[in-house]
């Protein structure tokens, strides 16, 4: 019995992908093996692939940053999930197939009524732009903030679940994507044509109380120049080498000594403990069922 895979064979566009077979196997101890029902496609699937993150892996790999399946089949010492069971994880890799094995302690169970495509965007999307808004600050109805990159799925997912924090929102985005942001009551600006800052600064003469950016750290200082005092930029998103990171990591305390009173921080997921992505993932789960969120498919 065989299973397909996407592999990247080498860095580079769509040619450099093929559909390979694989063997499958009976999952180790501790394991689950989920036969995969629905995959995203994220920025970072694509930045790897191209070669902007060559330090998180090496040709040839398997992308996908998310999945949700139902479990085919469980290893020894597995109590948490059984066959039958329909989960999710947050995978980095390996996702784009129609079959993975995850520790089943990773896994997170996911209620059945829920459409696998509007429910898989939960997985890294939405916990990115949740945990932002309510881990890594605390928004209140009423504050302000700017979403750069407002378009893409992480940008997207902070208008929905900043629309129902009853934030007000300006987005950037290109022209084509104005009439999405303001369907969620978000002021879009052109960042081809339009100076955010001198917008911003009109608009909002005392300054903004957050600025969202995945759109990389040459946003830094603008972001910055339209924050009030006391308000907060958070950067998300991974560096496209390790000199990147470096830099990253400079300006960050750099920015975070200034006498200015705004701060900068910085948030990434990591594949440790996901006790917390859980808690957050079930709330979503929950959003999402009652018809309070509505996760947008490309």
């Amino acid at each position: 019995m065989t299973y397909k895979s996407i592999v990247v064979t080498r860095r580079g566009g769509l040619d450099a992908v093929q559909i390979e077979e694989r063997p499958v196997r009976p999952p180790a101890a501790g394991h689950a093996r989920i036969k995969i029902l629905a995959t995203p496609v994220v920025q970072d699937d694509v930045a790897i692939r191209v070669g902007n993150r060559p330090f998180l892996a090496k040709p040839p790999f398997v992308p996908g940053y998310a999945v949700l399946g139902d479990v085919d089949a469980v290893g020894a010492d597995v109590t948490a999930v059984r066959p039958g069971d329909r989960v999710a994880a947050l995978t980095q890799f390996g996702g784009h197939a129609e079959m993975i094995e995850r520790p089943a302690d990773d896994l997170v169970h996911v209620p059945a009524e829920l459409d696998p495509a509007q429910a898989v965007v939960l997985i890294l999307n939405y916990l990115v732009a949740y945990q932002i808004l309510h881990r890594v600050v605390q928004v209140q109805p009423g504050d302000k903030a700017l979403i750069i990159g407002a378009s893409g799925g992480v940008g997207s997912a902070f208008l929905d679940l900043g629309r129902l924090a009853g934030l007000r929102m300006v987005g950037l985005a290109s022209p084509p994507k104005h009439p999405v942001l303001e369907e969620y009551g978000a002021t879009p600006i052109d960042y081809r044509t339009q100076d955010m800052v001198q917008v911003l600064r009109q608009a909002e003469p005392a300054g903004i109380d957050y600025v969202f950016n995945g759109m990389g750290e040459e946003y830094f200082e603008r972001g910055l120049a339209v924050l009030r005092r006391g308000g907060v930029l958070v950067h998300y998103g991974g560096p496209q080498s390790f000199r990147r990171f470096l830099l990253l990591a400079g300006k960050l305390l750099l920015y975070n000594v200034l006498p200015n009173g705004k701060r900068i921080k910085g948030y990434g997921t990591h594949r440790g403990d996901v006790s917390q992505y859980k808690e957050d993932w079930t709330t979503l789960f929950h959003l999402l069922a009652a018809g309070d969120i509505h996760p947008r498919i490309a």
